[in-house]
């Protein structure tokens, strides 16, 4: 994964993350992540009987954005990604739970599950770089590369 992607993601904490209904109705959520760089993947916590959780079981697909803590609106940065949860037994998503309370030690005192979400794109926007600059990763082409 790019390092400036990789970087700016490890910095930030939360994302706001988009899913659909049955009915294909969008519905958007904030959320308090941790990252894993090294398998593209995004962790969440949250209550399993919420309405984003049930969503998600139906429809894994998502679609969110991360932006800096710190907004500086004279320098516009962020990112927008694509992915999918995977389901809790999936061999990359059984480590969750020990990635989000590493990051975030104190959310062990509150109930909920924790999440997986494989990154499939990331697009990010680093005007830090020149005006407008972007900066992509894709799974697939990294798994290409990788072959």
């Amino acid at each position: 994964m790019n390092e400036n992607i990789s970087n700016f993601l490890h910095q930030q904490t939360c994302a706001s993350v988009c899913c659909t209904d049955e009915q294909g109705h969008p519905y958007c959520f904030s959320c308090y992540y941790a990252f894993n760089s090294a398998d593209g993947l995004l962790y969440f916590k949250s209550s399993a009987n919420s309405r984003h959780a049930t969503m998600l079981k139906s429809n894994p697909m998502v679609a969110g954005t991360v932006l800096p803590d710190k907004l500086n609106t004279l320098l516009v940065k962020g990112i927008q990604f694509e992915g999918s949860v995977l389901p809790i037994n999936h061999p990359l998503a059984l480590r969750a739970s020990v990635h989000y309370h590493k990051r975030f030690p104190l959310a062990l005192a509150v109930h909920g599950e924790t999440t997986t979400i494989m990154i499939s794109n990331i697009k990010m926007t680093d005007s830090t770089k020149g005006f407008g600059k972007k900066i992509s990763w894709c799974r697939e082409e990294q798994i290409a590369e990788l072959a």
